[in-house]
């Protein structure tokens, strides 16, 4: 028999976090979160999503065995403010029996009814930097840092309950040697030019954080007319300077200003720690940082994590003066292949911006709906 029990302890938190690590332990493609990390980011005290959001999290047993979790999530603003009525839900693995993932998502449905609100979707985090969607296509490539991994069979358990594709993101990849600078080196020029532009570059952590906050302003900015987009708040953007910021390397961060110094375009690249958080096993100490830094240093692949451009200057050849940037980065430190983050399938604009250079899609995801 099937019990669902929502957790109230920190104890059963941890197993909230750690019980992927055994329904993934014998397979090469997924990517473990650090513990601890992920214990902080469902901290009250700690993460400041929670000013805006209410979430509850459950763990599914069969006996005293855990053979499933879920997160349902409410986030206040965009119910309250956008009036999109939605029940979240993420965090949500299971054994491959439907009798689990059906008791999971009913308590996530329950909750929903609850609170009047017209439909569930997921798998989603708080915001639009938490992981998103199941994966449909791309089981044999490893995961990343940012994204989620999951067995098949997550599909077709959510498709047999009556949930329905919501939103589909592609992942794309391309070679590095693909990133042909004669197709933005001259652009490149002309655009600094007509509208007196500059790009920013750094070697220090500290020079970029002036920046942060004008960086979240113009991603909020740049993606707003998105379906799924809640803004990022004040109280947000300094825990994610903290949380993020710092651990990028600040030469794979580009920013590009106008003549009065307003930030009109940035992009933020990361280099990939998959394998190297899988040799960590969720742990910092006593290896796990070495392996995170040694990455850091020395990945020969990246991932391009952020992009975003003043909707004023949008289609105006802004990314030519990143990409020029880039290149030279990359080249310096012999980058072979480069990797991007889901995106909206019908994002349209973002796809024409790297339509040079070749990608391929190697995954699918999607985050399924069904009304409540």
């Amino acid at each position: 028999m099937i019990t669902v029990k929502e957790i109230t302890s920190k104890k059963e938190l941890k197993k909230f976090v750690t019980f992927p690590f055994s329904l993934y332990k014998d397979n090469a493609y997924w990517v473990p979160p650090i513990i601890n990390d992920e214990l902080d980011s469902f901290d009250k005290t700690k993460n400041p999503v929670f000013k805006d959001a209410d979430a509850w999290f459950f763990l599914a047993y069969d006996g005293a065995t855990i053979v499933g979790r879920v997160a349902a999530m409410i986030n206040r603003l965009e119910v309250n403010q956008q009036n999109v009525k939605k029940m979240r839900f993420g965090w949500f693995d299971f054994i491959d029996d439907e009798n689990v993932s059906k008791a999971l998502l009913d308590k996530v449905a329950e909750i929903g009814s609850k609170y009047t609100l017209e439909y569930m979707e997921g798998p989603v985090g708080f915001s639009n930097l938490d992981k998103v969607g199941v994966l449909t296509e791309g089981f044999e490539h490893i995961g990343t840092m940012i994204t989620w991994y999951n067995h098949p069979y997550y599909k077709a358990h959510l498709e047999q309950f009556g949930f329905a594709k919501e939103k589909e993101y592609l992942e794309h990849k391309f070679p590095e040697k693909n990133a042909d600078p004669k197709h933005f080196v001259r652009i490149n020029e002309l655009v600094k030019k007509r509208y007196e532009l500059r790009p920013l570059n750094f070697t220090k952590t500290k020079d970029v954080m002036p920046w942060a906050d004008q960086m979240f302003d113009l991603f909020n900015d740049s993606y707003a007319k998105l379906s799924s987009f809640v803004p990022i708040t004040d109280v947000q953007k300094a825990y994610f300077k903290k949380k993020y910021i710092s651990f990028i390397n600040p030469e794979y961060i580009k920013f590009v200003v106008d003549k009065e110094d307003t930030l009109v375009a940035f992009a933020i690249v990361m280099p990939s720690f998959s394998e190297a958080l899988q040799k960590a096993k969720g742990k910092l100490f006593p290896f796990g940082l070495f392996h995170l830094l040694k990455a850091r240093k020395h990945s020969k692949d990246v991932i391009f994590y952020l992009i975003g451009i003043q909707p004023a200057y949008q289609n105006k050849g802004v990314t030519a003066v990143i990409f020029n940037e880039y290149s030279k980065t990359f080249r310096q430190k012999k980058i072979e292949m480069c990797y991007r983050t889901p995106e909206l399938a019908d994002n349209t604009a973002i796809q024409q911006i790297w339509k040079h250079f070749d990608p391929v899609v190697y995954k699918r995801r999607c985050t399924y709906r069904k009304n409540l």
